[in-house]
Formats: C-alpha cells, structure tokens, sequence
C-alpha cells in the first residue's frame, strides 16, 4: 500500500501499535493475564443496577479481547516492517497465553485467575466466547504475518474444548455467546487451518441463537438467577429474541449485531446458505434505508450502544461508536463474499472513510469512541479508555485494508476499494498481479496495470461507485464501453497479457445531500460530499456559530484545495451565508430576522476532525431556503 492508506499503515506500525501495547500495559492488563505474577485485585468498576446493586459486567472481563486486537494489529505492522522489539514483546505476551491455558485447553484470564470456578456459567453477560473469538483472530493473523504458530495452537486446542463443550449432541451446552464475535472468528480459524469443525461449530451458533427454550433463561436459572432479571431485559439487545432467519429488523447492541450478521454471511458463503443471505438482504435494507448516519456510523445511542427507532438520528448525541461502522464494514465485505455487489461494497467504503476512520487521529495515538455529527466543542479524541476496544479495532483494520479492497474467485478478481497499492492475486489460472496508481480519494483517477507471467482467461469486475454519475475506462488506451454493469461493476472477461493498463475516470463533483424527511434533526439542511468523502465545517476554519452558516443550493463554485495541516487533504470551499443576531438589547427573540453577510465556508473530511484546535464541528449545515 501506498498513498492515503500506505501513509496510515505507516502511522499504525510506527506508532499506533506500540501505543496500543504501552497503554495495556498502563491499565494493568497484563497483570490478569500472566499466571506467573500476583492475582491482582479487581481494577476497573463494577457496573451498578437501576437500584445501586452491582451488575455481573465489568469490562475488566473482556481484557483478552482487547490484548487480542492490539496481537492482531501487531501482527499486520510487522507484516508491513519488522520491528524486533514489538515483535518480541507479543511473542512475551502470546507466551502468558500459553502458560495461561488450562490442561483441558480453556483460556480466559478473567475466569481463570479473577473468578476461579464460573467459567460457562454466565455466557449471556460475560463475553467468554467472544473473548476467545478476538484470541483466534489474533492467533491467525499473527500465524500469517510471522509464521509462528504458538498462539494458533493455544487457539486450536480452545476450539477443540469449545466444539467439545457446545452443540446439539447428549451432555453438552445448547448455548451461544451473549456478545457475538466467535462466529466469524472460527470461520477465519477454520479457513486458515482447513478445520471443517471449526466452520461446522460457527454453523452451530448461528442455528442456536434465538431458539426456544431460550438458552440464556435456562443457564440463569441454573446459576439460581431470575431469568428476567439483567440489564437491559430484552434479548432484542443481544439479538437473541429471534431464531435469525426470523429476523427482519435491526435492533439492539450495534457491534453485536454487526458481528453476528458478519458471521452469518461468512457461513452462508461456506455453505451456500440462501435462508441466511435472504435474511440478511432484508437486514440490510432495514439499517441502511432507515438506521444509518450519512457517514456510515450506526446506533445513535449510548443507553444500549445501539439502535432505537427508525429514523432516529440525532447529530450531537450521536453515539455511533467506531467499532460499530468497523463492524458494518466487516458485513459488508462478507455479503462480498457471494459476488460482487455494489449495494454493499459502496457502505463499506462510505462506513471505511467517514464512520471508522474518524476514530483514529492522524498521527495514529488518540482515538474517537463515540463519533457524533455535531459538537459544541466538547468532544475530543482520547488517549485511552475504560472501555479500550476502539483504539485497536480501528488499528487493525487500517493496518489490514487491503484485505478489503479484492474480491477473488477461481476465474475473477472483484475491485471493490480503490487506493494506491499492488496486490499479488491466485487464480485457478495462475497469479495475477494488480497494481493501482490513484491519489484516490482526492482524485477518482485510477490507472491498473495488469502483471502475469503467461496470458490468462478470467473475469475482472471494477465498482462503479453509487456517488459516480459518469465513469469512463480505456483500456490500453483505447475506450471501452462500460455498458455491462452486473451489481454496479463495470464487467471486463477476455484474454489478459502481462502489462495490459485499464485506467478509470470517476470524476468527483462536491455534492449536497439531503436526508429523508423524517429525520427531524436534518430538515432544512443539506450534508456535502465529494467521492466518498463526508465533509464537515470546524470552528477554527469558520469563526463564530456554525449554525449561523447558511449555503447556497448552487455548488458550481465550489472550490478544493490541499491543505497541508491535515496531510495535504483537499478542503473545500463554498459560498455562503452567514447569520449575525443583533447583540444591542441582549434580547432572545425579535420580530427582526438575523442580520447576514457573505462569507466563505470551509469544509474538512469529517474523518480529520479535532485533529486541529478544538472548536465546534457540524455535518448537517442549514442550507438555502
């Protein structure tokens, strides 16, 4: 990778990742893990109940998951330069893991050393099997980026005791994880070691969820627990409340359901599922018509980190939590996963630029949990938090974008993200090699030269994005017509040769876009995008109220500009308007309209905002009436 996204791996491997390492250090996390050191006390609070009582959450339960995503992230740096002293230091870490894992092959240090003896008995609230979801993840990445195999085995033998400990088989646990994440985990285990167990056992979490008797009552009352009795007392929250073919609108925690809808199509791709990819289809369309921010963040809000109702969208409180646009881009790449499909490829990178990227600074050390649409000023990026599975989520999915980009079958390769990159690609014909030259997504100009070592037969399918009106494409320079555009990709098979050079044009006008009219935080104005880009307007680019900028409906005279503070990012500037109250009587309301004179606004990518000096930001700006 090179460009936009080679200069943010580049932040991630040089500082992110040890960042990540030294601030788990901070916290204690390594403490709990190594049962070489002192049991330590508990460190983080407890949470309470409506009546002041203590709940059975405490986010200190879910450190191995957070470990396991700063392993993850590691591993993609190191995969990108070596760097001997992080690598030692996960390998010292990976090393605790294995000293760690119990003879039967369980692994969980908050069940382990802080709360012997109740492993199993809690899996609706504790995250025990998402903890070891993100520690297979870690385990395969990390495999794959070094060739050691020490954490994949640790992870295999905890597969082995999970397969062992839950099914539909006499003697063992009809249950599933409250937090969703083993699904997909053990796909990627499972492709990655070529287990069929491991993709048969995510199958099985899957079929169980939602089935009556329901799990999670059963195992409450098994540990003397009323049943009815939890935090948020519904199993809409952790997508339980349905069998998932029967699930028809999105609702609940935000990355649970990002991750279980992540797993689902990942075993409807193994399985040639269709009642799961159906599913699915109308899932799709219930978020993204109806419960999603025009920067691709989802669930508004913090209550439930999640969803409430249909056009529920509010600016400032806007929860929208990094993990959970990570977790829409992880779905949208898995519906990939049955062909190309611009549907999903066009969220996945309008939830890549805007709703995830903007957890991490530019310089890769503070981060964003929550990314509302407005603020007032109070809301800045953070070093770290009690609640750390941000930081490393954001991390490791800038650190692995390439994995996003293709789309590879036995006789075709998919496009579906653009950026300045070579990719070394196998088909049943032999490996291709693609190199893209882009500065996208400043520009929409994208020259591929093909690489082969003999002339090859296959399919190449490049993404028309929905923002694009008119895309061109010449191919060894002369034009070639873009008429076949099977799910919004421009559809190329012929007999390939070795520096064969495809070159595409998506011209990117600045654009305003308007929501539905029932999202009552955004009437009367207008959100302003060029290419997949979501911009903003910052108080330190725009003196005074934000909301006293008014823009004119025309955006002929919009102009870009790189601006070097921010990495050379293009801002744009418009025309417009801008509303003073007379200050003369101190009054709050008069029969005078605001005073108002031209102005210039300047807009930003909102995923660069408070990367400058604080100050109010806004998305949705009132537009002309």
């Amino acid at each position: 990778m090179r460009g936009f996204w080679g200069d943010r791996i580049d932040a991630v491997a040089d500082k992110t990742a040890m960042i990540l390492y030294e601030r788990c250090v901070a916290a204690g996390m390594f403490d709990q893990i190594d049962p070489e050191r002192p049991v330590p006390p508990v460190k983080m609070p407890w949470h309470t109940r409506a009546d002041g009582s203590p709940d059975t959450v405490n986010v200190q339960m879910f450190w191995d998951s957070d470990v396991a995503k700063v392993i993850e992230t590691a591993a993609y740096a190191l995969y990108r330069k070596p760097n001997a002293d992080l690598e030692a230091k996960i390998d010292a870490i990976i090393e605790m893991f294995a000293k760690l894992q119990q003879p039967d092959g369980y692994v969980n240090s908050w069940f382990i050393r802080m709360q012997p003896g109740l492993r199993w008995t809690n899996l609706r609230d504790c995250h025990e099997l998402y903890c070891a979801g993100h520690l297979m993840e870690g385990a395969v990445a990390y495999f794959h980026a070094t060739g050691k195999r020490t954490l994949l085995d640790v992870m295999c033998r905890y597969a082995d005791l999970i397969d062992k400990e839950f099914g539909l088989r006499a003697g063992q646990k009809h249950g599933y994880c409250g937090h969703e994440e083993i699904e997909l985990a053990l796909i990627r285990l499972g492709r990655a070691t070529g287990e069929q167990r491991y993709i048969d056992l995510a199958r099985y979490f899957i079929d169980a969820r939602g089935q009556q008797p329901h799990f999670f009552d059963i195992e409450a009352a098994a540990r003397g627990a009323d049943p009815a009795q939890f935090r948020h007392k519904t199993y809409q929250y952790n997508q339980s409340h349905l069998p998932v073919r029967e699930q028809t609108k999105v609702i609940g925690h935000a990355v649970r359901a990002m991750y279980l809808y992540s797993g689902m199509a990942d075993v409807a791709t193994e399985f040639g599922d269709d009642t799961l990819t159906d599913a699915l289809k109308g899932l799709w369309e219930d978020l993204t018509t109806k419960q999603m921010y025009v920067t691709g963040g989802i669930g508004p809000a913090a209550s439930n980190e999640g969803f409430t109702d249909y056009y529920d969208l509010p600016n400032e409180s806007a929860y929208a939590e990094t993990c959970a646009a990570v977790g829409l881009m992880m779905w949208a790449s898995r519906m990939l996963g049955r062909g190309p499909d611009r549907r999903y490829a066009d969220i996945m990178e309008q939830a890549l630029y805007n709703g995830a990227l903007s957890g991490l600074s530019i310089d890769g050390s503070r981060f964003f949990y929550d990314n509302p649409l407005e603020s007032r000023g109070g809301h800045h990026r953070w070093t770290w938090h009690r609640c750390p599975c941000c930081p490393p989520n954001i991390a490791r999915t800038v650190a692995s974008i390439g994995s996003y980009m293709y789309g590879v079958s036995a006789d075709g390769v998919a496009v579906h993200l653009y950026g300045d990159s070579t990719a070394r690609l196998k088909l049943s014909s032999g490996e291709v090699t693609l190199t893209q030259s882009t500065a996208y997504p400043a520009d929409g100009r994208v020259t591929l030269r093909i690489g082969l070592d003999a002339p090859a037969t296959f399919a190449l399918a490049l993404r028309a994005p929905g923002w694009c009106e008119a895309p061109t494409l010449t191919l060894n320079g002369e034009h070639t017509s873009t008429g076949d555009m099977s799910g919004g990709y421009i559809q190329l098979r012929r007999e390939w040769r070795d520096g064969d050079v495809l070159e595409l044009d998506l011209p990117m006008r600045v654009r305003a876009l308007h929501a539905h009219p029932a999202v009552r935080a955004d009437l009367g104005r207008v959100a302003i995008a060029r290419g997949p880009l979501i911009y903003c307007v910052e108080e330190t680019d725009n003196a005074g109220n934000l909301n006293g900028l008014v823009l004119s409906d025309d955006l002929s005279a919009a102009r870009t500009e790189p601006l070097p503070e921010l990495g050379g990012a293009l801002v744009i500037e418009l025309p417009a308007r801008r509303e003073r109250w007379s200050a003369g009587d101190g009054r709050l309301y008069s029969t005078q309209p605001p005073a108002a004179e031209n102005t210039t606004a300047r807009l930003v990518p909102y995923h660069l905002w408070d990367n400058r000096d604080a100050g109010e930001m806004l998305v949705w700006i009132r537009a002309a009436q």
